[in-house]
């Protein structure tokens, strides 16, 4: 499993890459490798407000579809139409060329909250994951 050491994560397998006032999110490899083959990605669109520990938008799967939850509350500044036009990019490249939005965050400190990356293998491997 991989998990960069610069990224921020959630409980719900979300990963956060911060840059400024401006954060990227995505999906972690151990939630990818948890749901098998993305087939689908549904997500808000550019101008929409998300709402930390709140759905978003989903995933889907040859298995299951999944929410993915706001890791902090902001505006949707940018979406990654490469991603949602070619869904199994979050199985190759979950860290990389599959992020899913870019969020201008209204509140900072919520980003105090998340996991760095010792925690959050930490987290996985308590959850029964690998």
């Amino acid at each position: 499993m991989e998990v960069p050491k610069d990224y921020k994560f959630t409980k719900t397998h979300e990963w956060v890459k911060v840059d400024g006032d401006v954060v990227t999110i995505g999906i972690t490899d151990f939630a990818q490798s948890e749901l098998g083959d993305i087939t689908y990605l549904e997500l808000p669109g550019v101008g929409s407000t998300v709402n930390k520990s709140e759905p978003f938008g989903v995933v889907e799967s040859v298995k299951a579809a999944s929410d993915v939850y706001a890791p902090v509350t902001g505006e949707i500044v940018e979406e990654n139409n490469s991603a949602i036009d070619s869904p199994e990019v979050v199985n190759s490249s979950p860290y990389g060329d599959a992020w899913l939005v870019k969020v201008r965050v209204s509140d900072p400190s919520q980003l105090d909250g998340l996991m760095d990356a010792s925690a959050y293998e930490e987290h996985v491997a308590a959850s029964g994951g690998h």
